[in-house]
């Protein structure tokens, strides 16, 4: 029977002992491959197994699910062959186009195999010190600046009443000014947190209250990070 491999990525290009060695196993029992950036795709498969044939297999670039993609990942199914959807970084479905596509393999009740690798949102709520018991990830928030303050206050609103521990992310140059917004709009007690470069050799993970944020200089301008905020 014919599976669908879920197989996870690099978060960052130096921390290759973050995939563990059963994911080569995935990848070798796969046909075709649905990737969210071919070439970062490729060059991480090479990483993680020298010898791979790479145009041995058949790509398929997701970045953008529209029907052409999804009649595509529909046939490799009918045509019983194993496929490997890949992300961008970390793991697939996970904030993450692929989404979709599993969502199409449920419906075509295929077996789904979901292989453990890094996961940013977890790695940054596990290590924030932050209520891992009730949370959520929100995704992007607003770029403009009205929107932004409102959707900020919301969220630390909510968090308060719910003791909720709020998760979101940002495209890495606007990551300052994503921070200096939280700064001026938050209370001083509530906690926030930056993971910065997880699993990679410039990691590091630091909570404080705004108050003691308002003491530091940051600057993690284009580096990927997530955002934890808990009042």
């Amino acid at each position: 029977m014919n599976k669908v491999y879920l197989i996870p990525s690099l978060l960052d290009d130096e921390g290759l002992e973050s995939i563990p060695a059963y994911v080569l196993e995935a990848v070798k029992n796969c046909q075709v491959f649905f990737v969210e950036n071919e070439r970062t795709a490729r060059r991480f498969l090479k990483k993680i197994w020298k010898e791979i044939e790479i145009d041995q297999y058949e790509w398929y670039n997701m970045d953008r699910i529209g029907e052409g993609v999804l009649q595509a990942f529909k046939q490799k199914i009918i045509e019983q062959k194993n496929i490997g959807i890949i992300s961008e970084a970390g793991c697939p479905g996970i904030a993450d186009p692929g989404q979709e596509l599993i969502s199409l393999a449920q419906e075509m009740n295929v077996a789904i195999k979901p292989l453990v690798g890094p996961n940013s949102i977890l790695l940054a709520l596990m290590a924030s010190g932050m209520n891992g018991q009730r949370f959520q990830f929100v995704g992007y928030l607003p770029i403009e600046k009205e929107q932004r303050i409102k959707v900020i206050k919301d969220l630390e609103m909510e968090s308060q009443k719910k003791n909720c521990t709020q998760v979101f992310i940002e495209t890495p140059y606007r990551n300052n000014q994503l921070i200096e917004s939280i700064l001026k709009t938050c209370k001083p007690e509530t906690r926030f947190c930056l993971a910065v470069n997880l699993t990679g050799k410039n990691e590091w993970i630091k909570t404080k209250s705004i108050a003691g944020w308002r003491k530091e200089k940051i600057d993690i301008h284009k580096r990927p990070a997530i955002f934890l905020l808990l009042a």
